[in-house]
């Protein structure tokens, strides 16, 4: 028998409201659709498959940081070493190459990173120095350890075994190393939603205290937290010494800014607790066509780095929790 009464879906019945619940995520992908249709006309060898290809490998290493640095931004905390980290563990990769093999040499670049995650965790739970001023700190101490290392100069190795893999195509057309850094996001995701370990740091960036009370054991999770963000710093700076050929201690100089750029241009905040890595992929997609098309458009370099300063203040503006702070400094 018919009622005359029609249902509908809650998106069906109410759109605003579903827009507005959705807006972080539709944001960075109108965001990609829009950059991609105005570079596209301004240079249409913008959108060929060899371009699209290059934004891919320019933008592979860049996906693994950001997903680094969005897995301490989960908890309400940051890693400002990221960029030394990767540095120092593609300074490490090259110089063990030759003599030991590229297995080791992966492992020992991993490795390097993820002691660098574990040391920044201590610290910061057993001084309890906010992570700002922790990982400030180790940044500067990993450059210029990796600087003493290397002598400032870029080191060269001959086996070029790795090289040859991530530069391979395993699927026609496609690097390898876009297929691993895609990987790693999947495997990230992953355990950000389907595991302990991610409900737990998603439920510490929610709230600490309220984390704690529940039984969350915050401290080692926070621990841990950094520890992944230093082993994904660590195979960024493998997979980056395995793309040019050598390990160069201004390998990470750039990584910082552009990836917490695409971390918020994503849709995880900066106060934690809300995003996760699936957002990160599409904000670094928004700076990797962002500054892609700008090359291809001749943007001079001094612009473009204006330009994504003024992308950081209004992806920051656009995804900061504001109920978590009592005023804003």
């Amino acid at each position: 028998m018919e009622t005359g009464v029609t249902h509908s879906s809650p998106a069906t019945a109410h759109p605003g409201k579903w827009i507005a619940r959705h807006a972080v995520s539709l944001y960075p992908i109108l965001v990609i659709a829009a950059l991609a249709v105005f570079f596209t006309l301004q240079n249409p060898y913008f959108m060929t498959f060899d371009n699209i290809m290059n934004i891919g490998r320019q933008s592979s290493v860049l996906l693994l940081v950001a997903l680094a640095g969005t897995m301490v931004i989960m908890i309400g905390s940051i890693d400002l070493s990221v960029g030394s980290a990767v540095t120092l563990a593609g300074i490490v990769t090259a110089l063990m190459i030759d003599d030991f093999g590229p297995v080791a040499a992966v492992a020992a670049g991993i490795g390097t990173g993820l002691i660098v995650g574990f040391v920044n965790g201590v610290i910061l739970i057993s001084l309890k120095v906010p992570s700002f001023l922790v990982t400030l700190g180790t940044l500067s101490i990993l450059s210029g350890i990796a600087n003493m290392i290397c002598g400032g100069s870029s080191i060269m190795f001959m086996d070029m075994g790795l090289t040859d893999f991530v530069n391979a195509e395993l699927i026609p057309g496609i690097p390898n190393i876009i297929l691993l850094a895609l990987a790693a996001a999947a495997v990230l995701s992953f355990v950000a939603f389907n595991t302990v370990l991610g409900r737990y740091l998603f439920a510490i960036g929610g709230g600490e205290i309220v984390a704690a009370n529940s039984g969350v054991p915050v401290e080692r999770y926070k621990v841990f937290a950094f520890m992944l963000s230093g082993a994904l710093c660590g195979l960024s700076g493998v997979l980056l010494t395995a793309q040019v050929g050598a390990g160069t201690p201004a390998a990470g100089a750039n990584m910082l800014l552009d990836s917490i750029a695409a971390i918020v241009m994503g849709g995880t905040s900066l106060s934690g607790g809300v995003g996760g890595p699936h957002r990160t992929i599409l904000g670094v997609l928004v700076i990797a066509i962002l500054s892609n098309g700008m090359d291809v458009t001749e943007v001079s370099s001094f612009t473009q780095e204006v330009i994504k300063g003024l992308v950081i203040i209004l992806a920051v503006a656009s995804t900061m929790d504001r109920r978590k702070y009592a005023f804003i400094k």
